[in-house]
């Protein structure tokens, strides 16, 4: 990296870190807020893996391996976890400090950026998502559902789906109006857990839903940590990457473009 490369990294980076502070100071006493999302995922796990998976059993995946049913859904759950952590963080807070705190209104009259700002946002969701995603791996190898030492690349896998779902909520922040456009959300996002491929195969699925799973970020999320966490791998995991990657890149870009545009109109 050159000399003036390196400048404008760091003159980018510098000023995002002071937006992350920010958050930090802000809610640093409001610590129980945060690790209750971490909770909610334990009690999926709960509700859905141990106690709809006493019931399951085992099930047998496409290629033909049998495993428990919430060595399953497990990986679907932390997927879901990283996704949830960043998304709820960039889309509803961000607008609650746009629309009606208005706390970016002081913060441009600072040196600091509308880029600066989705930067800025964007790491301090990562934390988040990382602290929900932390709570569930720690529950997950306290209960015997970490069984290959891949197991450790979910967490960095985890760290693609919160890039991709980081620029989704930054958009859609900038794009809603009303408070209630966060239902139309959360209606989505609730359909993407239970139908994503989350507690069963896609493959069992009518054939015209299967092209309408595949589109779903959360699904290439779940495929990817599912594989890492089990040890299975396969050709379609690079397409996971990429498509959270493209997603995380395109969805950044327009978030960037649309935040100047409502801040500075």
């Amino acid at each position: 990296m050159s000399v003036i490369s390196y400048g404008l990294v760091r003159a980018r980076v510098r000023p995002s870190g002071s937006m992350l502070a920010r958050n930090w100071i802000a809610m640093r006493r409001a610590w129980v807020l945060i690790v209750s999302g971490g909770v909610e995922s334990l009690l999926f796990l709960f509700a859905f893996g141990f106690g709809v998976g006493s019931m399951v059993g085992d099930i047998t995946l496409p290629d033909g391996t049998a495993i428990s049913y919430t060595a399953y859904v497990a990986p679907a759950i932390l997927a879901n976890a990283a996704m949830m952590g960043t998304l709820l963080e960039t889309s509803i807070n961000v607008f609650a400090k746009f629309k009606w705190m208005k706390v970016y209104d002081g913060i441009l009259n600072t040196p600091m950026r509308p880029g600066d700002v989705a930067l800025g946002e964007v790491w301090w969701a990562l934390i988040r998502g990382g602290i929900y995603v932390g709570m569930f791996v720690i529950a997950m190898g306290a209960f015997g559902l970490l069984d290959s030492w891949w197991s450790v690349l979910a967490v960095p896998a985890c760290v693609f789906i919160a890039l991709a779902f980081a620029g989704i909520g930054l958009t859609l922040a900038t794009f809603f109006r009303e408070w209630t456009d966060f239902d139309w959300m959360m209606a989505v996002v609730f359909a993407m857990f239970l139908f994503g491929g989350t507690f069963t195969p896609v493959e069992a699925y009518p054939g015209f839903a299967q092209p309408i799973v595949y589109v779903m970020p959360l699904y290439h999320g779940i495929e990817l940590v599912r594989g890492l966490s089990l040890g299975a791998f396969h050709p379609m995991m690079l397409v996971n990457v990429l498509y959270l990657m493209a997603l995380a890149a395109v969805g950044t870009w327009v978030a960037q473009r649309r935040l100047a545009k409502a801040l500075y109109k």
